[in-house]
């Protein structure tokens, strides 16, 4: 072989292109055998572990437990399932009524001024939809955003997939009865791209691209088969040329033939790998409104989808922690919570002229800034110059 006939053999094995996805292929990894437990699964339904989050109360205030069942929804995440049900992961449903009352006021809104939510993979004005629903719900009605977002099991599967310092937005999707299904699809990062643009990454940054987002939805109403909770179709996440083939027509044809769906209840949550092949089901009910608040949350080492203003939101959020903390009506654990949903909790990008590192590598993150000023009881003024101090010190000029 010549050099410069090796040097292609070198660029096909490095570059995935849409041509060469086979499907064969991708149907051996859909049903190659997963022998590995689920030890803290309730059940599996259509291959897909179900946990009770009311058996997980123990097991999360163990150390030791808590991190061996965060590494096993990790390894459903990468090459088990790709999705898995948290049962009940609001047990107490009155903070999702509390947030959907706040969403339905806010379609409201945006409806009264001629906004239409378009959708990234069905035709727009098939559903209502909400961007950014993270910023608004929490400068909308911040005791409601704490109620919502104090929930540690939100915590606990993004750490477990992500890390610490993650970035959490959300986007309400309403389906109303008679609502059309998405198209089969992967999603952000490299799902957001068109193919000729997917082809331009190497084929190692298709594998890295599911470990910077985690997809989620919580459910804000009983979601029966019928009014089309989320298509999936287990394992299809561990085809590393998926961002390629999910376009194609007999990639589709074979989700469409073989996607499973669960019912889900109030305050179910699902979770999965964002290369998971999935889509948004048809509603084919009478009266079923379908709300559910779609969580993408990012890692610190990406990029998220939505831009938020992260300091207006712990402005917002931190009188009601603090009052919280001292009538003793918020657990560290929750205050965390909600501090890792609004916060940023990694310190770059930064100005290091004017944020240097003081005792260590990094400066002081926007998330250990607003834990500080809760463990010392600063006044919401004292937080709020703090706030923008911050701000003031991360810019170039």
């Amino acid at each position: 072989m010549g050099a410069s006939e090796g040097r292609i053999e070198q660029r096909a094995q490095n570059w995935y292109r849409e041509r060469d996805c086979a499907l064969d292929e991708f149907i051996e990894l859909l049903e190659a055998d997963d022998n590995r437990p689920t030890r803290y699964a309730a059940e599996v339904t259509q291959r897909i572990p179900i946990y009770d989050c009311r058996q997980l109360e123990g097991i999360t205030r163990d150390a030791s437990q808590k991190a061996q069942l965060q590494a096993e929804w990790a390894r459903v995440f990468h090459d088990g399932a790709g999705v898995l049900v948290l049962r009940q992961a609001f047990a107490d449903t009155r903070p999702v009524d509390d947030a959907t009352a706040v969403f339905e006021s806010i379609i409201r809104s945006e409806q009264e001024q001629g906004a239409g939510g378009a959708d990234h993979f069905a035709k727009a004005g098939a559903n209502d939809r909400v961007w950014n629903a993270q910023e608004k719900l929490c400068l909308r009605a911040p005791a409601v955003f704490t109620d919502y977002f104090s929930n540690p099991l939100l915590m606990l599967v993004s750490e477990a997939w992500l890390g610490p310092c993650y970035q959490m937005t959300s986007q309400v999707n309403v389906v109303r009865p008679g609502g059309a299904a998405q198209e089969a699809h992967r999603d952000y990062h490299l799902g957001f791209q068109t193919a000729e643009k997917a082809e331009r990454y190497p084929a190692h940054v298709h594998r890295m691209s599911p470990f910077l987002t985690l997809q989620g939805a919580v459910a804000h109403g009983d979601m029966p088969v019928e009014s089309g909770p989320t298509k999936l179709l287990p394992y299809s996440q561990r085809y590393a040329e998926g961002y390629l083939a999910w376009r194609r027509a007999d990639f589709r044809e074979y989700f469409e033939a073989h996607f499973v769906q669960l019912p889900l209840s109030k305050g179910d949550a699902v979770f999965f790998n964002p290369a998971l092949f999935h889509a948004a089901g048809a509603n084919r009910t009478a009266d079923v409104q379908r709300m559910a608040n779609l969580l993408q949350v990012s890692s610190a080492y990406g990029r998220a989808m939505e831009a938020l203003d992260r300091r207006r939101m712990c402005e917002a959020v931190y009188p009601e922690l603090r009052k919280r903390r001292a009538s003793g009506r918020i657990r560290d654990a929750e205050a965390a919570a909600v501090i890792a949903s609004c916060a940023e909790g990694y310190p770059f990008p930064t100005n290091l002229d004017r944020d240097p590192p003081v005792g260590g590598l990094a400066p002081e993150s926007q998330q250990e800034l607003m834990h500080r000023a809760l463990a010392e009881d600063w006044e919401p003024a004292r937080f709020t110059l703090a706030l923008n101090d911050y701000a003031t010190r991360q810019r170039t000029a």
